[in-house]
C-alpha cells in the first residue's frame, strides 16, 4: 500500500486568475472541474499538478510549502523571472539575505515560490524542481512521507531530506521558526487505483497522522495533519 502526491492545492481569491498564471508559469493547460475549482493540468505523466480553489478568506490560510522552479542555464533563470513578473510575480523578501543564487518572488496572491539556479540534480524533473515542506525535524518528517508515499528516500542530515519517485523532488528543510511568510499551498494524495481511501487513511493514522477539520464538511476526501501539523487531503481513487 501507498499513496500518491497527485497535485499541490492553492487556496485563492481568485482561482481562475491564480490558475492562468500559473498555467503560463509552468506552461501548461487548465481545465475546471467545477465552480470555484481551476486545474493546471501537468505536461507529463510524472508531473505533479496544480490545483487551485476559491476560499472566502484566504488570509486565514498559513501552510508551510512552497515551490521551487528549475532552470536549465543561468540566461534561463533570468528570463524565467523576467517572463513570470511580467505575469504578475513581485520580488519576495523572506531573510534570503543578498547574494543568494535563487530568486525569490510571490505570485499574484502573495505565495512565495522560488526560481532556482541551474542545479544538475534538477535537469530531469520538468519545471517543478520541488515542492518544498518547512519542517522542525526533517528527518522525522522525511520518514513518515517515505512510509506514507512509495517516494525514495535519497538524502537525509539534521537539517535537510529529500524524496523522489519520478518528476520533482518532495523536499523536507529544517526551519523551526515561525514562518513570516504567508503561503496557501498544501499537499494531495490519492491512493493507488487498486488501493481503497479507508484504509490508507488508517494507515496514515497509524504512521503519525492526524485527523484534521478545515471545513471540509462531509467530503469525498480526507483531510489529515502529518506529524508537524502539516494538513493534507488524501483524495478518492483517481
Amino acid at each position: 500500500m501507498a499513496l500518491r502526491l497527485v497535485q499541490v492545492n492553492f487556496k485563492a481569491r481568485d482561482d481562475e486568475a491564480l490558475g492562468r498564471f500559473w498555467a503560463k508559469a509552468l506552461g501548461w493547460d487548465i481545465s475546471s472541474e467545477g465552480p470555484g475549482v481551476t486545474n493546471v493540468e501537468p505536461a507529463g505523466p510524472a508531473d505533479i499538478g496544480i490545483d487551485v480553489v476559491i476560499v472566502p478568506d484566504p488570509e486565514t490560510v498559513k501552510y508551510r510549502v512552497h515551490l521551487d522552479l528549475a532552470t536549465t542555464s543561468l540566461a534561463h533563470q533570468a528570463e524565467l523571472v523576467a517572463r513570470l513578473r511580467e505575469l504578475g510575480a513581485t520580488p519576495a523578501d523572506v531573510g534570503q539575505g543578498d547574494g543568494v543564487p535563487w530568486t525569490v518572488l510571490a505570485d499574484p496572491e502573495g505565495n512565495v515560490f522560488c526560481v532556482l539556479e541551474p542545479r544538475e540534480v534538477y535537469r530531469d524533473t520538468g519545471p517543478i524542481a520541488g515542492v518544498v515542506v518547512d519542517c522542525a525535524d526533517p528527518r522525522a518528517l522525511a520518514r513518515f512521507w517515505s512510509e506514507a508515499t512509495d517516494w525514495k528516500l535519497l538524502e537525509v542530515t539534521d537539517d535537510y531530506a529529500r524524496l523522489r519517485s519520478a518528476g520533482p523532488f518532495l523536499e523536507f528543510l529544517r526551519a523551526p521558526d515561525e514562518r513570516r511568510w504567508w503561503s496557501r499551498v498544501h499537499l494531495d494524495v490519492a491512493p493507488y487505483p487498486d488501493d481503497d481511501q479507508d484504509a490508507e487513511v488508517s494507515r496514515l493514522l497509524a504512521l503519525g497522522a492526524t485527523t484534521a477539520d478545515v471545513g471540509q464538511g462531509d467530503a469525498a476526501w480526507k483531510v489529515l495533519a502529518d506529524p508537524e501539523g502539516n494538513e493534507f487531503c488524501v483524495l478518492t481513487r483517481r
